[in-house]
């Protein structure tokens, strides 16, 4: 059975240039490629999200990623690299002023990506990794962590704990769905109030918790169509932030493309977001106490 309880007031929140995660503040848009496919397609695709959440004024984040350690086959299209990847996010990030964040997989890129990027992610596949989730922690200013498919909301607190203990509470948790059955993922909405009582933001990865993986042989499929109604669902019950993998066409993706959403879609899903955040955040919540 899981117990449920008031949520957290205290949240712990996060300062990031010009505006904060957690609590009451609005919604902060974690998007970019699922991986770096070249430098020009990924400053583009920066450039266009700086534009739509400058229009819309959300707080946006920028994410890419340099190598996708993870893909279901040996063969399949992993990225730059670090060096080369690093590179280009840091490019982009001082043409453009704005906050990066890619994920880690080896000890060996710690410091490196800690010296670029403003956040610094844990797979999901890695949360449970002691010392790699307290390493990171200890090197980053901001880590994100995936929740593992494998986690229930509750054994989250134990990863927080051993973030937490190296002394660095900028700390992030963001929800991907859980393994239900083969090749199947579900989102159980229940975990949102149970991780934010945690007391630290929590972020909702709408695209991979769309994702089939391994739905398609030697690829991932996906369900994209579902995530502006995952999206909406998270956002009502009082997330932190949204994670969108998106691309300018999807079909064409070298990863991920079949959970990813298309550019030309985002500003009607995140007007939404909007509307729906804003009565979530400032009305329920504060008539309730909560916040």
């Amino acid at each position: 059975m899981i117990k449920t309880k008031k949520m957290n007031s205290h949240m712990k929140k996060i300062h990031m240039g010009n505006f904060e995660i957690g609590g009451s503040e609005p919604f902060v848009l974690i998007a970019g490629p699922c991986v770096i496919e070249d430098e020009v397609q990924t400053r583009n695709i920066a450039v266009f999200l700086k534009d739509l959440t400058e229009k819309l004024e959300i707080p946006f984040i920028f994410k890419a990623s340099y190598d996708k350690a993870n893909r279901t086959s040996k063969d399949s299209f992993r990225g730059p690299g670090i060096k080369e990847g690093l590179n280009i996010i840091k490019r982009i990030k001082k043409e453009l002023g704005i906050p990066t964040l890619s994920d880690v997989h080896r000890f060996e890129e710690i410091d490196m990506a800690a010296e670029v990027l403003d956040v610094v992610q844990v797979p999901a596949f890695l949360c449970r990794q002691t010392d790699f989730v307290m390493e990171i922690a200890q090197k980053a200013r901001i880590i994100n962590i995936k929740k593992g498919q494998f986690l229930a909301p509750m054994d989250v607190e134990h990863v927080l704990s051993k973030a937490s203990a190296t002394g660095n509470n900028n700390i992030m948790i963001t929800e991907r769905g859980t393994s239900f059955g083969y090749n199947n993922l579900v989102v159980d909405f229940r975990g949102f109030p149970l991780v934010r009582n945690m007391g630290h933001p929590v972020i909702f990865d709408a695209t991979h918790s769309v994702q089939l993986p391994g739905g398609a042989g030697t690829i991932s499929a996906g369900e994209r169509d579902m995530v502006s109604y995952l999206s909406r669902a998270a956002v009502a019950v009082g997330v932190d932030g949204i994670f969108f993998e998106v691309h300018p066409d999807p079909e064409k993706a070298r990863c991920d493309g079949a959970n990813s959403l298309c550019l030309d879609s985002l500003e009607a899903i995140l007007r939404i977001l909007k509307k729906i955040d804003n009565i979530t955040k400032r009305e329920v919540l504060e008539s309730e106490g909560v916040l």
